[in-house]
């Protein structure tokens, strides 16, 4: 007996239904904001992940050498497929470049809650665009795409960071060149791990630089406590030298916020900088959306990249997009009871009165099903109450009668699976009639 590999999912009918109804609605919002959808392989060469992210990523991926010596890897994720194709026609590309795709994932780590080896997400960008606007609209479709579900602020929030804002702070701590980005590494677990533990990896980080981890650690743990501009301001009152690069950056964030107002969105965003991002190509704002019932797991998250195009080797371009994960949504609309499923059921069943009315049944389900409606029908001869039995096990909406006397009459009975009513209708108005 086989069994399905651990951390891979398959999908019944009607999880794939739930499944379904959940990318319906990712599409529908993205659709709305303008974004085109793409679809990227899902083999790749590895060092398109290795020049992302290191040659650590190696212990994540499910990587191999193909037949022809090659390296490659399932995709871990989609940003560096995003960027490889925008590259590639980066140069009569419009933009800016507003794309999204919803694809399977595959990382080789450790299942836990929340957490697959196989998983869908759904990815939103827009490159070619630095400026606040271009945020904006990423954080605002995001935001949409969980209300989608009927999901409200009393159930997710997003939390708003700043890798500049992090970059100002470290260099007023002495902290410059190569050791900024094992830093903001390290700073990214800041929430989850003991300020000892965390004092132990930025010193790691600094390598014996001169920056001195005793003294950042605390002041960083100051600074994501400002919940507001005017605390997030304050928090830098010992960096005079840096005072206009800081209001500057304050000045960015105080349009972004203009611009979430505008769109809707603003009651969502909490500025926050205890989100830093661990990825070392995020530059500039960064944002995280978690659930704020049950335990409070993030649902989606993503920030700025400016330089990523350009690292993989093609003409730079500034871009900023997120991700979101199909199992931790699934599992906030099961627990607040707004799940769904696209209904695939059947909007009629014909029934055959006898092998002699089968010729004319089948050439009107063919007819309903060009017309764009959903018909099953019996493929063998049964009674005719069975395939009434049938008909409703099948959840279809009505059941189309076809014997004798409605091939004699050129009219066939239709009966409402729902309420009972029975009706009669000429063949040729029959699927007007079923559509309304």
């Amino acid at each position: 007996m086989f069994k399905t590999l651990p951390g891979f999912r398959e999908f019944y009918p009607e999880e794939c239904a739930r499944r379904n109804f959940v990318f319906s609605k990712w599409r529908a919002a993205a659709e709305s904001f303008g974004f085109r959808e793409f679809d990227p392989p899902v083999l790749e060469s590895l060092e398109l992940f290795t020049e992302k992210s290191g040659e650590e990523i190696k212990s994540q991926l499910f990587e191999f050498t193909d037949k022809g010596g090659r390296g490659v890897s399932l995709r871990p994720e989609m940003t560096p497929s995003l960027a490889r194709m925008v590259g590639a026609k980066a140069a009569g590309i419009r933009r800016p470049v507003k794309w999204f795709a919803i694809g399977e994932n595959y990382r080789y780590e450790r299942q836990q809650k929340g957490r697959l080896r196989a998983f869908y997400q759904y990815n939103a960008d827009i490159l070619g665009d630095g400026s606040a606007g271009a945020d904006a609209e990423v954080i605002a479709l995001l935001i949409e795409s969980l209300r989608a579900f009927g999901l409200t602020e009393r159930e997710f929030k997003l939390r708003l960071g700043d890798r500049t804002l992090w970059a100002l702070f470290l260099q007023s701590m002495g902290v410059e060149g190569e050791f900024m980005i094992p830093v903001l590494s390290a700073m990214d677990k800041i929430e989850k791990v003991s300020p000892e533990a965390l004092e132990e990896m930025v010193a790691n980080a600094l390598k014996g630089s001169g920056a001195e981890a005793a003294r950042i650690v605390p002041a960083a743990r100051e600074i994501i406590k400002a919940r507001s501009l005017e605390e997030i301001r304050a928090s830098f009152a010992d960096a005079p030298e840096l005072a206009e690069k800081i209001d500057s950056r304050m000045g960015e964030w105080r349009r972004l916020l203009d611009l979430l107002s505008a769109l809707g969105v603003r009651e969502y965003v909490s500025p926050d900088l205890g989100i830093v991002r661990g990825l070392a190509y995020y530059t500039g704002f960064v944002f995280e959306a978690f659930q704020t019932v049950g335990t409070g797991r993030a649902l989606a998250g993503g920030g700025r990249y400016d330089n990523l195009v350009g690292k993989l080797g093609y003409q730079d371009m500034p871009a900023v997009g997120f991700g979101m994960g199909d199992v931790t949504v699934s599992d906030l609309l099961e627990l607040v009871g707004k799940g769904g499923s696209l209904d695939a059921r059947p909007d009629a069943y014909v029934a055959i009165g006898s092998p002699e009315c089968r010729a004319k049944a089948l050439e009107t389900v063919a007819s309903l099903r060009r017309a764009g409606l959903r018909v099953d029908y019996p493929l063998r001869d049964m009674p005719f109450g069975k395939q009434f039995k049938q008909a409703d096990s099948t959840g279809a909406r009505f059941a189309v009668a076809i014997g004798p006397d409605e091939i004699s009459k050129n009219r066939a009975k239709v009966k409402n699976l729902s309420t009972g009513a029975e009706s009669e209708a000429d063949f040729a108005a029959l699927a007007d009639i079923l559509r309304a």
